[in-house]
């Protein structure tokens, strides 16, 4: 469906609510917001203020990634605390639903993957500032005020929703692919206290400016769960060697152990951090094996995804690699 077709419609209900809060000022045009995944994703200007909206395409339910309210829910929860992120300016439920939050300055850069260069020094400074970021966001009180946490995620609940991802995909697009489900399986880690998890934790979606973290964005699958499972992820991204033909080397980046430093920041060590590293791999292989069936099938042409079957199994080798054994 062509979601342009809800533009008027959504222009003229932001454009009434932000005049409500801004008396008198000019209100500017909706514009695509490059690099928005949930949703539709807009910037608009009212006088000198300007915000971001996030809406529920035309003809889709508020689900998952278009849950646009959720994803207000917890950046309203976060206010005013120790993780920064955009304020919520206002929120329309009425469907299609739709939000708009402080439009936050900032570059949000993922060093080993994204073609815009920072300076190395810069990139280790953010990425060790963000690990401490990380800590404070598993600090926060999961029964905040308005939070509503979802059923927690364990481990065993996070490898069985990512295994059902890998076996969708064709056997020869992930080599190795069963066996490192089973050593998965074989030796599921005991739970941790569940805490509030970003879900794709990175600094592809932090906004820094110079080397301050100004906002964590892009909170389309928080939840509640075991805070190695948004651990195990982040760790992913700190050597372009776990991205074949897709990765930039960048001298001087934190290694995994640094940033688990960063992270505990004197704490004591968390148990079973191999098995969520491993399973961090798993996952980005899944995600990656899934695209690039898409495109083979032509349900979604990309032939950037013909660049994927070397980081697949680089993987999928490296996750067994850290599980030790045959």
């Amino acid at each position: 469906m062509n979601t342009a077709t809800r533009v008027p419609d959504l222009a003229v209900r932001v454009r009434d609510r932000l005049a409500q809060r801004h008396p008198g000022a000019s209100i500017g045009e909706l514009r695509t917001l490059p690099g928005g995944h949930s949703g539709l994703t807009y910037s608009v200007t009212a006088g000198d203020s300007r915000y971001v909206v996030k809406a529920v395409p035309e003809g889709q339910r508020p689900v998952g990634r278009n849950d646009v309210l959720r994803q207000a829910r917890v950046l309203t929860a976060l206010a005013g605390s120790d993780v920064p992120v955009p304020g919520v300016a206002c929120v329309d439920r009425t469907q299609p639903a739709w939000f708009a939050m402080d439009f936050a300055e900032g570059e949000a850069v993922e060093p080993v993957l994204d073609d815009q260069e920072v300076p190395a020094a810069t990139a280790r400074a953010r990425m060790l500032e963000i690990a401490r970021v990380l800590r404070r966001l598993h600090a926060t009180d999961v029964h905040s005020p308005g939070l509503d946490p979802p059923e927690p995620l364990d481990a065993a609940g996070e490898l069985m929703r990512w295994s059902r991802t890998m076996h969708a995909v064709p056997e020869e697009l992930r080599p190795g692919g069963e066996e490192l489900l089973q050593r998965l399986a074989d030796d599921v880690p005991s739970g941790m206290a569940p805490v509030l998890l970003h879900g794709d934790f990175r600094l592809g979606n932090v906004l820094c400016v110079g080397e301050r973290a100004a906002a964590v964005v892009d909170w389309e699958i928080w939840s509640v769960g075991d805070p190695r499972i948004d651990l195990g992820w982040f760790l992913l991204f700190a050597d372009h060697r776990n991205f074949p033909r897709l990765g930039h080397p960048v001298p001087g980046l934190p290694t995994e152990a640094g940033l688990l430093d960063a992270y505990l920041d004197g704490r004591p060590a968390l148990p079973a951090m191999d098995w969520f590293r491993a399973l961090g791999r798993m996952k980005m292989a899944a995600i990656m094996g899934h695209n690039l069936r898409r495109h083979r099938e032509g349900k979604h042409h990309d032939p950037h995804q013909e660049r994927l079957p070397p980081t697949i199994a680089a993987m999928i080798r490296t996750a067994r690699d850290i599980l030790g054994g045959p």
